[in-house]
């Protein structure tokens, strides 16, 4: 056998030995019992309990209290929409066919007139 040959054997044969050694290792980052994980341990709930974003509605007759981020987060969106909306419509058109069509547009008034001039010329 030709050493590159050994060595690929080697890495073959020593593949058990590396499936081990990193077992070993996974098992120890995921949390290492039975079960127990990053995302269920004894502080989390084993299941959700069905309502929006896992919050129980509050009793009848009671509003929700809004939180400190919500107020600020609602105008900022609102301001955001209504910002984009006026300055996108309000933008110049910029386009290539609008600018073509301009041209064009000057082009037949300058013929227009240079023709209005020639028929005035010739009377």
């Amino acid at each position: 056998m030709s050493p590159p040959t050994k060595a690929l054997a080697a890495a073959a044969g020593g593949g058990s030995m590396l499936r081990c050694r990193l077992g070993s290792v996974l098992r120890r980052r995921s949390g290492g019992g039975e079960g127990s994980g990053r995302w269920t341990t004894p502080g989390h709930e084993e299941r959700p309990k069905g309502y929006l974003f896992n919050r129980t509605p509050p009793p009848p007759g009671e509003s929700r209290k809004w939180e400190d981020w919500e107020l600020p987060c609602y105008i900022t969106s609102f301001l955001t929409i209504v910002i984009l909306g006026v300055g996108l419509n309000a933008k110049p058109d910029l386009t290539l066919e609008t600018w073509a069509h301009q041209k064009a547009l000057e082009r037949l008034k300058q013929q227009e007139i240079a023709a209005a001039t020639a028929t005035a010329d010739t009377e």
